[in-house]
């Protein structure tokens, strides 16, 4: 992999202190303007790298690096960095509480009016977004794990009094985030002939069986989803529809935001007023996958080791577990059914049972599909070599790596980006959500399942890819000026396809940094594939030095100092080599390597010296 992360970061945060920070102050706003999602993500530029790479932590001054000092260098050294990263936690908090206590979770400026309708109402604006949730999840734990640590390098009451506050802020902010995600969770439930019934199965019939058959096998391998369903009595989602009965069929996930008449959800933390929902009950896949990868964070190994979770916070978290696994098992079922030579999922375009379809939701439903795979135990190499595939044909498909022509339908996905249409309960669109984030979700993607593949030769081929895509949005950033840098131009990868932007996008640069996040953890702490036949050959050549090592031994009294030393080095050379012959083969074959030329050299002399050479 080309790509260096740790640097690529630290470029980034340059460029972020450098975009926000302003004479002492904080500038929040990028492209879109100001809100709670896109403050969320200026503030995850710098704190995401700083809570998952552990050589980019900024919670200990006295840990923290002399390269992250220097690109954080307009906030000051090693101790005011982190207060005054305090300080612009706390502000964030507190422009997102309302003046009773609760929690804002509004879309903002982030929210379109649908293409000819009239301009949104405050009210509309105002609308609580899964996007929202998703990202405070994210943004919470991270500060929370951040107070955990500063508190203890610290003795000032001035500033603890402002980490207690902070705390308390984000616990809040944490608990209402949850409870939102549980109000948006959705399930659809519809008749196999009417239209959502009908693409449903069109896009899974790979075989073209007739529809009774594709109903019927659809069901049997959702029957324990379709049984765990039930259960899912807190917040929304809650199945009133029959689902034993032969012709019904199933979707579920987060929809935009919180579900129409959702009742509260009960909680013993003052997150205040749970807000009426306006949205259809109905997932949105994109959103599902937003949602998805928050529930991923509550349930991570760095949440459970710090203890971020209070007691009332991991009961929702197991409520939101298991939708995380029913949403799960169902959209890896769905793209993974039937036909063993070609899934729905490598049937690019992606058809959704509202009749889109789009190259973006196939790379969406990647996700899905990878995470029930591995669920289910069938993420072996052939599975994932699949996935790998589709993710190589879509960066074909959006010129990432194949030259474009100017004016390709298919550059859209990029710029201006995909439009999602809002609908409330009754279905009637009221306004859009705009995605182009196609290159960073791709690289994520690329990063995440080349981490999973046993086979080093798919593993680096995938990797390729990723470097590609990463080439391709080096090529986005923002070339000159307070912002450069920063994420998005896209007509610096496709000229004339758009604009020089006057603000950065937080939208794509969180995501191009979650990116280089993955890429950072890929390497630290997951392993090269081992591959069979190299493990066998180091395995050979550590036996052989280990039995001419021993075979030395019983020889000679080595009373030499150089040559005691000398076999005191090979017994250590050994000793590594032996531990290291199953995690690291080549590493093993070469110290192996090593000692037997160093045993070569101990008997060649002996053998000089016995004949009085």
């Amino acid at each position: 992999m080309r790509i260096q992360p740790r640097q690529e970061i630290l470029d980034i945060w340059r460029a972020t202190v450098r975009s926000c920070w302003d004479n002492g102050e904080w500038r929040w706003g990028g492209r879109s303007g100001s809100n709670s999602i896109s403050d969320a993500e200026q503030l995850l530029t710098l704190l995401l790298p700083a809570a998952k790479v552990s050589e980019l932590s900024l919670d200990d001054p006295n840990r923290v690096d002399d390269e992250v000092i220097e690109a954080l260098g307009s906030l000051g050294d090693a101790i005011k960095i982190p207060r005054q990263l305090v300080g612009v936690m706390v502000d964030y908090f507190r422009r997102y509480t309302d003046e009773a206590g609760t929690p804002i979770f509004a879309g903002g400026s982030y929210l379109t009016p649908t293409e000819g309708g009239p301009p949104l109402t405050e009210e509309q604006r105002s609308l609580d977004i899964v996007d929202s949730f998703a990202v405070s999840v994210t943004l919470t734990l991270a500060t929370i794990g951040f107070v955990k640590v500063y508190r203890k390098a610290t003795q000032r009451r001035d500033l603890l009094a402002q980490l207690d506050e902070l705390e308390a802020m984000a616990n809040v902010r944490l608990t209402a985030a949850m409870v939102g995600l549980l109000r948006s969770f959705s399930t659809s439930v519809f008749t196999s002939s009417e239209e959502y019934g009908e693409r449903l199965c069109k896009m899974v019939n790979q075989d073209d069986l007739p529809r009774r058959a594709v109903v019927d096998a659809l069901r049997e391998q959702l029957r324990d989803t379709m049984a765990s369903l039930r259960s899912v009595l807190l917040g929304s989602g809650r199945v009133t529809e029959d689902l034993d009965n032969s012709e019904m069929l199933f979707e579920c996930g987060w929809s935009w935001g919180t579900i129409a008449d959702a009742e509260e959800v009960p909680t013993t933390e003052p997150i205040g007023r749970q807000r009426p929902g306006s949205a259809e009950n109905a997932p949105y896949l994109y959103f599902t996958v937003i949602a998805m990868d928050a529930i991923d964070d509550l349930n991570s190994e760095r949440t459970r080791l710090l203890g971020l979770l209070n007691e009332e916070q991991q009961r929702l978290s197991r409520a939101l577990q298991l939708r995380w696994e029913l949403t799960r098992t169902y959209w890896a079922t769905v793209a993974t059914f039937g036909n063993r030579r070609r899934w729905p999922i490598e049937d690019i375009p992606w058809r959704t049972t509202d009749g889109d379809r789009t190259d973006y939701y196939t790379l969406q439903t990647t996700s899905l599909a990878v995470k029930g795979l591995l669920a289910v135990g069938r993420g072996g190499d052939e599975e994932l070599g699949r996935i790998a595939s589709v993710l190589v044909e879509l960066a074909q498909r959006a010129r990432i790596t194949r030259r474009a022509s100017p004016g390709e339908p298919a550059l859209l996905v990029h710029a201006p980006g995909k439009q999602v249409i809002l609908n409330d309960r009754d279905s009637n669109a009221i306004m859009t959500w705009n995605v182009n984030e196609f290159s960073t979700v791709l690289l994520q993607r690329a990063i995440t399942v080349a981490g999973l593949l046993n086979n080093a030769r798919r593993r680096s081929e995938l990797l390729e890819l990723a470097d590609e895509v990463w080439d391709h949005l080096l090529l986005r950033r923002i070339p000159d000026g307070r912002h450069r840098g920063l994420w998005d131009h896209a007509g610096g990868a496709f000229p004339g396809l758009a604009p020089m932007p006057e603000a950065p996008s937080w939208y794509l640069t969180e995501r191009a940094v979650h990116a280089m996040v993955n890429a950072s953890q890929l390497l630290s702490e997951r392993p090269f594939p081992r591959a069979s036949g190299l493990v066998a050959y180091a395995q050979d050549l550590v036996d052989e030095a280990e039995y001419l090592f021993d075979r030395e031994l019983m020889r000679g009294t080595f009373s030499g100092v150089a040559l005691q030393r000398s076999m005191r080095s090979i017994r250590a050379s050994l000793h590594r080599a032996q531990l290291l012959v199953d995690e690291r083969p080549g590493t093993a074959a070469a110290l192996a390597n090593t000692v037997l030329l160093k045993i070569n050299d101990v008997t060649t002399g002996q053998q000089k010296g016995s004949e009085g050479i």
